[in-house]
């Protein structure tokens, strides 16, 4: 079945099921968001030194709001740790705010950001964290987790989903310092660099838009491409919930669908420890969708099992789903009784593969099906909502 029928048939099923349930919340959270919600997100962690600055004249302030002095506009300066308080020039104290006048924007390690800045020492260093508007932290997340060229319902969908895992980190923060970072271990945000007019209208579109299930706003996680089809999320982490199942992925002709790596026998035994010379490479279990739970590898030295995860980091794999094809002298795959010269490492897709495939959503939208419909075949049983900041 071609996906474009394989997916209208899931879509009606879907739709029928879900209409009314994402109708409700809508209606009963539909209220416009009365103020901001600030996202705290830290930029520099642990760092010696961090440049900071604003583009407009700024107030220098302590942790208790008192005011220290001032930037001038365009200018910077080094905040600095030392005996356990920041310093910035001639001011020191606990922890320092940086707040730009007007729309001024913050400069922190080498790029702007919006909103404010807190510099605050943690860990025998300095930690910046980034105050800003959820949304316009959006206007940048979405450039930088997907293209701003990207078709606008993909940049729609892809801008519920990270302001629904936002917000759920946010909620769930271990921290009292921030609520998420920048990187791939949240999402990736590199302020006004990635912004565009693409994603103000995906972001503008949608505001104050998240998924929920069962009233409660959930783990919207996303990844590249699946390769096929996303997995349970069980099966990557531990904790099963219901709306992260595995799905049918529309992520053909993707650039990262299929890939291969190939490794010499030194090159992988030098990055698998503790079994010598690598001689085969076995899975002893795998997910229902081919990627690689545990893998045994045998080298002339032992043996060890090696979960997928665990490969994937070592070798710089771009995910999981991947088998491994020992190569034998002359280029040949077929043991020939001796030990393979080489590995050919055959993988398909790129991340973790749990919810939103991003590729899957760019190829759906190119199709004209709408973030909504993109939305709900991701995250199954989710419903939309509309929060209302207090």
């Amino acid at each position: 079945m071609q996906p474009g029928v394989l997916f209208a048939s899931l879509l009606s099923r879907l739709t029928k099921r879900y209409f009314w349930i994402s109708l409700l919340f809508w209606l009963v959270m539909v209220a416009p968001a009365q103020a901001a919600l600030i996202l705290r997100v830290a930029v520099q962690d642990g760092a010696s030194q961090i440049k900071v600055g604003s583009s407009t004249k700024a107030a220098i302030r302590d942790g208790s709001g008192r005011n220290l002095g001032e930037l001038s506009a365009n200018s910077s300066g080094s905040a600095q740790f030392r005996s356990g308080k920041v310093a910035i020039g001639r001011w020191a104290a606990n922890q320092i705010w940086i707040e730009p006048t007007g729309n001024g924007y913050v400069w922190i390690g080498d790029r702007w950001y919006r909103g404010r800045t807190l510099v605050i020492p943690e860990k025998g260093g300095l930690t910046a964290v980034n105050y800003v508007d959820i949304e316009q932290y959006l206007y940048s997340v979405l450039g930088a987790e997907m293209s701003g060229n990207w078709p606008l319902e993909a940049l729609k969908a892809q801008a519920v989903a990270a302001r629904s895992y936002a917000i759920h980190e946010r909620l769930k923060s271990e921290t009292d310092l921030y609520d998420v970072d920048d990187t791939q271990s949240s999402q990736v945000y590199k302020g006004l660099q990635t912004e565009s007019s693409g994603t103000y209208s995906a972001v503008d579109a949608t505001a104050g838009q998240v998924l929920t299930y069962n009233g409660q706003i959930i783990l919207a996680v996303f990844h590249s491409a699946s390769g096929g089809h996303t997995e349970n999320v069980e099966d990557v982490w531990t904790e099963p919930l219901p709306y992260l199942r595995g799905v049918p992925d529309f992520d053909q002709g993707a650039p990262v669908y299929q890939w291969k790596e190939n490794f010499s026998r030194a090159q992988i035994s030098s990055k698998i420890s503790g079994v010598g010379n690598v001689i085969s490479m076995k899975p002893e279990r795998t997910t229902a969708y081919g990627s690689v739970l545990r893998m045994k590898v045998v080298g002339d030295g032992g043996s060890r099992v090696m979960t997928g995860a665990d490969l994937r980091r070592v070798l710089s794999l771009r995910s999981t789903r991947f088998t491994v094809i020992p190569q034998y002298a002359g280029g040949s795959a077929k043991n020939s009784g001796q030990a393979p010269t080489s590995f050919q490492v055959a993988g398909k897709g790129f991340g973790h593969g749990v919810g939103m495939s991003q590729w899957g959503a760019y190829n759906l939208a190119r199709q004209g099906y709408g973030y909504q419909q993109i939305l709900l075949h991701y995250y199954r049983g989710a419903a939309l909502a509309r929060i209302a900041v207090q």
